[in-house]
């Protein structure tokens, strides 16, 4: 039996890292398994602010790849600031009082002029070069997913001209994502966002989000189907490593301004201060961007002889830092907006039987995820002697070699079984 093709329209994929490009990349993986043949459509030419050549390796040879041009205004833009490019890019904006002009100015342009975002410009050309494309390889269901969400627009070109069955993903929400109120949107930006954002939810056949949160916002603009499909976990490769000799707390991932939970920096800083022995042995891992504002914060906590700030690693190495750190942190902005974000490496936390600190708003989709799996500590960000006594206590496992978890029900969420719920919805 010939396998049903499924074109998937992404900007994110290998050489691009971050936590972006693994939903598809393991989605894709796992299809052809479900009689599934996977076209995946990307930008010829893009401007990733995170590069992972090593996840090049994991592109399965089962799917089809297909491309096509894009103009990338963040190329421009790299001459008048590549550091604000970057960090921009990366979704690190930092405090608006300490934004220079050219920043301001990127901002308001990246916000006003580029809607709903910068890749905007490869709807019109995607969706001309793929209208042949489909009819001549008679594909009947195509799947988008954002951010950015300029390639929803793509599927709407799409469905509107060919009446293709059309699924959207949503990784992150679209209007009510946090940085969208740091763009200086003016009020006819933010209309357009929303009419965008409702004629996608409207139009596509079915919809797919990360979270529960999520789909109950949706679920207040459209009558369409919409199906849960958080991210997950996969089999990693195998790696020896010895556990870290001292009492590491590692955050992996991008560690932004508002990202910065200043009740955990205060009970380290007191943990330190009133505890020789907790001095001698802690350590304070970073693996991934972290903004000028965090850095400030642990520095007026007298903890910056604590960090050991790695940088961004490729995927593979920053796995060996999960399993190897003593405690891992999972840090969100203290938000309404942010009860939905379930970052991907929470499941990959998950699997690395190492204590997770969880820290983010109250009644959160992470708080629950956790609290179902056993897989560690949520706390609110006014969490002070609950926050001081859980880490005393993981301190003295620590000490005596029983730091480890007991996870429930981790199986649902292997990406192969996430695969198959996406099958079915095809």
């Amino acid at each position: 039996m010939d396998k049903k093709k499924v074109l998937i329209i992404t900007y994110y994929w290998p050489p691009a890292g971050g936590p972006g490009v693994q939903r598809w990349l393991k989605f894709v993986k796992y299809l052809p398994e479900f009689d599934v043949h996977p076209v995946v459509y990307i930008p010829e030419n893009p401007n990733y602010p995170v590069i992972d050549e090593s996840l090049k390796e994991e592109v399965t040879d089962a799917a089809t790849i297909i491309k096509h041009p894009i103009k990338e205004p963040y190329r421009w833009a790299s001459m008048f600031s590549k550091k604000s490019v970057k960090t921009i890019s990366k979704g690190i904006i930092s405090d608006y009082k300490k934004q220079n002009i050219v920043e301001k100015l990127m901002l308001f342009i990246r916000g006003n002029f580029f809607i709903p975002d910068a890749r905007v410009g490869w709807v019109k050309p995607s969706a001309a070069f793929l209208q042949d494309y489909i009819q001549k390889e008679q594909i009947e269901v195509i799947i988008t997913t954002g951010p950015p969400h300029s390639v929803h627009l793509i599927g709407l070109n799409l469905k509107e001209k060919l009446g293709v069955k059309w699924l959207a993903d949503f990784r992150d929400p679209w209007t009510t994502i946090g940085y969208h109120k740091q763009l200086k949107l003016t009020k006819a930006s933010k209309k357009k966002h929303k009419t965008l954002e409702k004629a996608v939810l409207n139009k596509a056949d079915q919809l797919i989000v990360t979270s529960f949160t999520t789909k109950k916002e949706f679920e207040q603009i459209t009558k369409q189907p919409i199906d849960v499909i958080t991210n997950g976990y996969d089999n990693e490769k195998h790696t020896s490593f010895e556990m870290d000799s001292k009492f590491t707390m590692s955050h992996i991932g991008s560690l932004l301004s508002k990202r910065n939970p200043e009740v955990l920096w205060s009970v380290l800083k007191d943990l330190v201060a009133q505890n020789s022995d907790f001095s001698n042995d802690f350590q304070l891992n970073f693996i991934g961007s972290v903004s000028d504002e965090v850095l400030q914060s642990i520095k007026n906590n007298s903890l910056s002889n604590y960090i050991n700030n790695v940088g961004y690693v490729k995927h593979n190495e920053a796995v060996k830092y999960q399993k190897k750190s003593q405690i891992l942190l999972l840090i969100e902005i203290d938000s309404e907006e942010t009860k939905c974000i379930i970052p991907g490496k929470l499941f990959e936390y998950m699997i690395s039987n190492r204590p997770i600190i969880a820290l983010g708003p109250k009644e959160s989709d992470v708080e629950k995820i956790i609290t179902e799996t056993n897989t560690g500590k949520y706390f609110y960000y006014d969490d002070y002697e609950s926050l001081k006594k859980a880490i005393l206590e993981h301190y003295k496992g620590y000490k005596t070699n029983s730091l480890k978890t007991q996870p429930i029900g981790l199986q649902k969420y292997h990406r192969k079984a996430l695969t198959e719920s996406l099958s079915k919805l095809l």
